[in-house]
């Protein structure tokens, strides 16, 4: 029973992180800015998780953990946020979820030259399947190339930051709060774009609730029932739910070999994240 809740957990996060591409382009119909979005999204997502730990009385992080929540959110999160959510400005919704997917190939690529893990034939099979996957997925028709570029940008950052934060990455609330805090300087600096109606105000909640803070709650959940592994596995359910949403709310077409460059690169994730634990170098996936 416990196993069936860690799974359903893990849908719920996957298909919540899923709506985050879609309820953006409703927030940029209303007149938002990438930055400006991002700034509500993170200060109100770190309002409500401060107000959960405060609720369940849990410890704040302290000390050299701290420090390196808040510069893994005032670096990494920033910039794997940015570069994804501006690339839905250029390219496709689903094209830019499949694309951001690439992230597990990044963490073995860094593992491989920096930690020295073993490259075994799983592996390069992986790495095959992903990079004939990204190019058959970003074809670059109809000036979608600054988003695709975007895209792959956002899934390294992300592959970086994931190195980095192992061990610490539970302890969110730090993260949203920086990243929050580089954001609203950038406002400040650009100038805010507010929602321009009440609809925009929806869609920023929405980003904040739906696609951050529930996705984070119920992965975080999940992840202590089931393990990493089989959470990462259950995660690539994120871009397939992105992929169907933006067919029917916002009636993007998924062209055939769009479609056959994510299966190849869902199926180079599948088989790095079931590979055995002491090569398996995939531990989260929460963009």
């Amino acid at each position: 029973m416990n196993r069936v809740l860690g799974v359903f957990l893990i849908v719920v996060s996957a298909a919540s992180f899923g709506t985050l591409a879609i309820i953006g382009r409703y927030a940029y119909a209303d007149g938002l800015d990438v930055t400006t979005m991002l700034f509500l999204r993170f200060t109100i997502a770190a309002i409500l998780m401060f107000t959960w730990l405060a609720i369940r009385k849990e410890p704040l992080p302290r000390g050299r953990t701290l420090l390196q929540l808040a510069g893994m959110g005032g670096l990494g999160y920033v910039g794997q946020s940015f570069c994804f959510m501006s690339a839905i400005n250029y390219a496709s919704t689903g094209l830019v979820a499949l694309l951001l997917y690439l992230y597990p190939v990044f963490v073995t690529i860094l593992t491989v030259i920096f930690q020295k893990v073993k490259l075994t034939s799983r592996t390069v099979l992986a790495l095959v399947l992903a990079t004939v996957g990204a190019a058959l997925t970003a074809n670059p028709q109809g000036g979608q190339l600054p988003g695709i570029v975007l895209a792959i940008s956002a899934a390294a950052i992300y592959a970086v930051y994931i190195l980095v934060g192992t061990g610490v990455m539970q302890k969110v609330s730090a993260v949203q709060s920086s990243a929050a805090l580089v954001f609203g300087v950038l406002t400040a600096i650009r100038g805010p774009h507010w929602p321009a109606t009440q609809n925009g105000w929806l869609a920023i909640s929405g980003i904040a609730v739906i696609a951050t803070l529930v996705p984070v709650a119920t992965f975080l959940g999940g992840l202590k029932i089931i393990g990493a592994t089989d959470a990462s596995l259950l995660s690539t359910l994120e871009p397939v739910v992105t992929v169907v949403l933006a067919a029917m709310l916002l009636g993007e077409q998924v062209q055939p070999l769009m479609l056959a460059g994510g299966v190849l690169i869902l199926a180079a994730v599948l088989l790095i994240v079931r590979q055995p634990k002491k090569n398996s170098v995939v531990e989260t996936a929460s963009p």
